[in-house]
């Protein structure tokens, strides 16, 4: 499954690559709302919350659909601004029908469809009725929520305006400060990448989850739901994120031009980013009884084939069939010493499935 772009259209001064102080900020909340996605920033979440009011994560928890499962796409701007009330201001530029469709039923971000064929739920009754029936799905105050937001656009949208500044006064605006020279610096790496190497060369830097087609005149994310856009005129955004490991999120609903959010891991390596794909062949290979038997020798050292189909009582073409499994998934190497040639297990490989398998289900 995957979400690709169509890019054909569009040339290379067509690519922009801008931190986004709102789309940070969202990565911010979400790591609020939703703190098991991220461990490793367990620490930071735990000071924002002890130093925070109460009275302000309670208002993000209202809203939370927002930012929680998925992620509004009037939060990842295709045109990113040097300042937070910049960014916001485009947000109050958008009419009332595109904003409540991006906040209530629309983001792109997520694994729920996004009902291309629904209208704005201010003047289409089913895509009404979607947005209530989704919010009723999470509890009464998302409800009560969704309701406002359909009763009162104007306030709810002026409200969610001063929620986000305050976020920005209590928790965020020293953190962007921080973060943004960081993110500037990847940004302007990806622009150069793509200027001397070409599409292909900078998406596998920039993440092995984003990859090309043959022709690269489409981009392709490995994500949980099959999707396609169009880059026309106004081109693709990139924008880093520090706050947003493990996720990748891509804008590509209808009205809007494409985003992808990346993240930026700074040189961690233990952050990688491991295909779907891979991941199923991995459990694959693992979901058999003479395999994992398999492994459990090799686990332990070097054998060879003669070895292991003498361990198990096995026949040294059955051993080779269950080795050349393991191999492909990536859980063994061969090496040759004198006339023999010998197999290992990769244990590494083996401790990172679970986080990798993790790691893609909230790509």
């Amino acid at each position: 499954m995957s979400v690709s772009i169509d890019v054909s259209r569009i040339g290379t001064e067509d690519y922009r690559f801008s931190p986004s102080p709102l789309a940070e900020l969202a990565s911010a909340i979400h790591l609020l709302v939703e703190p098991a996605h991220h461990p490793a920033q367990q620490g930071w979440v735990a000071a924002v919350a002890a130093s925070t009011e109460p009275h302000l994560l309670e208002r993000l928890i209202d809203a939370d659909f927002l930012w929680r499962t998925s992620r509004a796409d009037m939060f990842l701007p295709a045109h990113p601004g040097t300042e937070l009330a910049d960014e916001l201001d485009s947000v109050d530029a958008l009419d009332d029908e595109l904003w409540v469709s991006a906040a209530l039923l629309t983001s792109s971000c997520g694994t729920l469809p996004l009902h291309r064929e629904l209208g704005s739920p201010l003047v289409d009754a089913r895509a009404r009725e979607v947005a209530r029936e989704r919010a009723l799905a999470r509890g009464p105050r998302q409800l009560a929520f969704v309701d406002f937001v359909l009763s009162d656009p104007p306030r709810a949208r002026a409200m969610m305006r001063q929620l986000l500044e305050d976020c920005d006064s209590a928790f965020f605006g020293e953190l962007w400060r921080r973060l943004r020279p960081a993110l500037a610096a990847d940004a302007r790496v990806k622009h150069d990448l793509l200027a001397t190497a070409g599409l292909p060369r900078m998406l596998e830097v920039l993440s092995p989850a984003v990859t090309t087609d043959k022709a690269a005149t489409r981009i392709v994310v490995d994500k949980l739901q099959d999707a396609s856009t169009t880059a026309g005129e106004a081109g693709i955004t990139f924008l880093p994120s520090v706050l947003g490991h493990p996720h990748l999120l891509v804008v590509h609903a209808p009205k809007w031009s494409p985003v992808i959010q990346y993240p930026v891991t700074a040189g961690d390596t233990s952050a990688s980013t491991t295909a779907i794909d891979v991941i199923e062949q991995r459990l694959h290979a693992l979901d058999n009884p003479i395999r994992l038997r398999l492994a459990r020798s090799l686990i332990r050292g070097p054998h060879t084939t003669a070895d292991l189909a003498e361990a198990w009582h096995l026949s040294a073409p059955e051993v080779s069939r269950h080795l050349a499994i393991l191999r492909k998934a990536g859980f063994i190497t061969s090496s040759r010493r004198g006339r023999y040639v010998v197999y290992t297990f990769d244990a590494i490989v083996a401790a990172r499935l679970g986080q990798d398998m993790i790691e893609a289900l909230l790509r």
